[in-house]
């Protein structure tokens, strides 16, 4: 298998006889109708903010069974086995996997717009029916429940390459030298906040509820989940797709076989960091309130969320410094330090369980910064390194499939998280999160590509020489900017295009 090709290498240095820049035939900006330059512009301002608010419903429905967990097994102890837990918690994940996969193909197929005006149907749909749940019997309604949160999980893992893809591309034309910290902001930081969120919703409810009728509770905040997409639902129909999609969407005869030549260690990179890192911190999040309630022993409900809501706060932290220095000190470096904390905190927590235990406060602290410096690390990286690694006409489908692969990470240490806390105890749960990270630094670093924040438009045109060079000759983008792949985009073109505006 051919090697990859240096990500940052300069058009000029992909030389063959099917494309130079004496063969290239640039298109003429005069011949293109264009939108409108404040069109574009607010559309992609919208896209961004959109994003990041509808990507809080992701991170409120990824956290709203962490205290509910709790709840259902306080309301139907019998009935709410470990089995029907694992099964509810897993039905999201699945969903996830399933929606990240076609929706990543959706998004670069049918567009950015498309895709995400879908999931935010789906995340609505699915929120009613949880809301809904009955049956004949107890195991009835949980068999709904969990159909339900399937559907909400497809419609939440289809926002992941949908929603992240679009704020990526917006970002990069509206503020480039800041595309990093920005997507940050709108992807991983309202994913992390969703926890706190989910939370201190739940706690409102319970108090509401007087700490019972927890029938009312969950339902209550099932159906709160559906608001938070219902409100960016007009932003999203009236967006449009972002200027590199409509360059660089590759709409017909994809050429899988060269993503794959091209894209194959960024691919292992982004995949296998994503599956360890989802590994840890999706049974640690959805768990975490199980964790804790054991800890404080005889403590009720209330006392245990709210234990719950400072572990999530201490988690937010590390969003913010990760998103500060991802352009000092480099995407991957950050990567590597963030899953050394899960080995540090990890080993701390794991080795030190029964003496740390017995101080709540310094438990739960620890318990934090091991979270905080995930979200640090691969939680914000991971996203962004998987948006900024491959090219626009295949953005989605290989950023999709890298949170895919992240899912099923989460699925699996989902499955694994009760059975390792029950047969070798609450440390072990710890422990084996820092071997993630010891594994998650060598993955990282024989296969994270090392990017800057060098324009993706750089990285879309070394992508479309190298297709030429190997024979492709399909067509690239849509619409006003549509062109032959072996038509390389005339500097600044797309500048231009949007520059200029037309009349309604």
């Amino acid at each position: 298998m051919a090697s990859e090709p240096e990500l940052t290498m300069p058009l000029e240095d992909h030389k063959s006889k099917a494309v130079t820049r004496d063969t290239i035939n640039p298109v003429d900006p005069a011949d293109i109708p264009v939108v409108a330059s404040k069109r574009q512009s607010l559309s992609d301002l919208f896209t961004i903010f959109a994003s990041g608010f509808a990507l809080i419903s992701d991170g409120y429905q990824n956290n709203l069974m962490t205290m509910t967990n709790v709840l259902l097994k306080k309301e139907y102890p019998k009935e709410y086995t470990t089995t029907v837990s694992t099964r509810v918690s897993n039905a999201l994940l699945v969903g996830e996997v399933i929606g990240q996969v076609v929706i990543g193909l959706t998004c670069d197929y049918l567009g950015r717009k498309t895709a995400i005006v879908f999931t935010t149907l789906m995340i609505v749909i699915g929120g009613i029916l949880a809301t809904a749940s009955h049956g004949i019997t107890i195991d009835g309604m949980f068999w709904m429940m969990t159909i339900a949160r399937g559907v909400v999980g497809f419609g939440a893992g289809g926002e992941y390459p949908a929603s992240s893809a679009s704020a990526s591309e917006a970002a990069n034309d509206l503020t480039p030298k800041h595309r990093g910290p920005a997507f940050i902001m709108v992807t991983n930081f309202p994913l992390s906040f969703g926890g706190p969120f989910a939370v201190s919703i739940f706690l409102i409810v319970l108090s509401a509820c007087q700490q019972s009728h927890y029938s009312t509770v969950w339902r209550v905040c099932f159906g709160i989940g559906c608001i938070w997409p219902l409100s960016v639902f007009y932003f999203r129909i009236r967006m449009l797709n972002s200027v590199l999609y409509r360059r660089g969407a590759i709409k017909k005869h994809v050429p899988y076989i060269l993503v794959l030549r091209y894209y194959w260690k960024a691919l292992i990179g982004t995949c296998g960091a994503w599956f360890l890192y989802d590994f840890v911190t999706f049974p640690n999040g959805v768990f975490s309130a199980t964790i804790i309630s054991s800890v404080v022993g005889d403590g009720t409900l209330l006392q245990t969320g709210e234990w719950q809501l400072l572990l999530g706060a201490l988690a937010l932290p590390g969003v913010f410094l990760g998103a500060i220095l991802c352009d000092r000190l480099g995407r991957k470096p950050i990567m590597m330090i963030g899953f050394s904390g899960y080995l540090i905190f990890g080993l701390i927590i794991g080795c030190a369980y029964e003496r740390i235990v017995k101080i709540v406060p310094l438990f739960v602290v620890f318990y934090g910064l091991m979270q905080s410096s995930g979200n640090f690390g691969p939680g914000n990286m991971l996203g962004l390194i998987s948006s900024e690694s491959y090219a626009t006409g295949v953005r989605g489908t290989c950023y999709g499939l890298s949170a895919a692969v992240g899912k099923a990470g989460a699925a699996v240490g989902t499955q694994a998280f009760l059975p390792i806390q029950e047969k070798l105890g609450n440390k072990w749960t710890f422990i084996v999160a820092a071997i993630c990270g010891v594994v998650g630094i060598l993955v990282t670093y024989f296969f994270v590509p090392d990017l800057s924040d060098e324009n993706l438009r750089v990285r879309d045109e070394n992508f479309r020489a190298y297709l030429v060079e190997n024979g492709w000759v399909g067509e690239m983008g849509e619409s006003d900017l549509q062109a032959a792949a072996d038509q390389a985009s005339a500097p600044g073109l797309e500048d231009k295009t949007v520059s200029q505006s037309v009349k309604a």
